[in-house]
């Protein structure tokens, strides 16, 4: 597991991999360096984000970074209930976590466990191969939409009390 970069360790970072250090990646980074703990982006919310910015990214331009992002490891990639894909940087250490989801509000609760984490190094290890990213994601729905009859008796229009949509 990495430990989040700088631009200058993204940099270099891209600079072995005969890439170069654009402003937009630049941009790109600073704006997950600076979402708040537990925050997660789709590539459109991020787009939107920079056009509210004034920032002039297009929306390709955002994907491909977005993409080459997870590929070196500065990003993880999570597979949430909305139905498209979120980022977020890919922390290591103490701000290492995984993520429990309800299908139904879409509410997502970020959870640490470090045997997660110790039974993926373990693998990596065994398998001889560096580990870039360990992350489980639980799919479940909340105990109130249950109640309520999800799936089938479950109004289309229902609010989840607890967290609402």
């Amino acid at each position: 597991m990495r430990e989040v970069l700088t631009a200058n360790s993204l940099k270099l970072a891209l600079n072995r991999r005969n890439l170069r250090m654009t402003p937009q990646r630049e941009t790109i980074l600073q704006v997950f360096q600076e979402l708040p703990p537990g925050e997660h982006l789709s590539v459109e919310e991020l787009h939107d984000w920079l056009e509210e910015q004034g920032k002039n990214i297009s929306l390709s331009t955002v994907y491909r970074t977005v993409k080459l992002m997870v590929r070196i490891g500065v990003l993880r990639e999570l597979e949430l209930a909305e139905g498209h894909k979120h980022y977020e940087l890919n922390y290591s250490g103490l701000k290492h976590h995984h993520h429990l989801v309800c299908l139904q509000c879409h509410q997502t609760i970020e959870f640490k466990d470090s045997s997660i984490l110790k039974i993926s190094q373990q693998q990596a290890r065994d398998e001889n191969v560096e580990l870039l990213d360990c992350q489980l994601t639980l799919h479940a729905v909340c105990l109130e939409a249950v109640r309520q009859g999800w799936p089938l008796l479950l109004p289309r229009n229902w609010s989840c009390p607890r967290y609402g949509d």
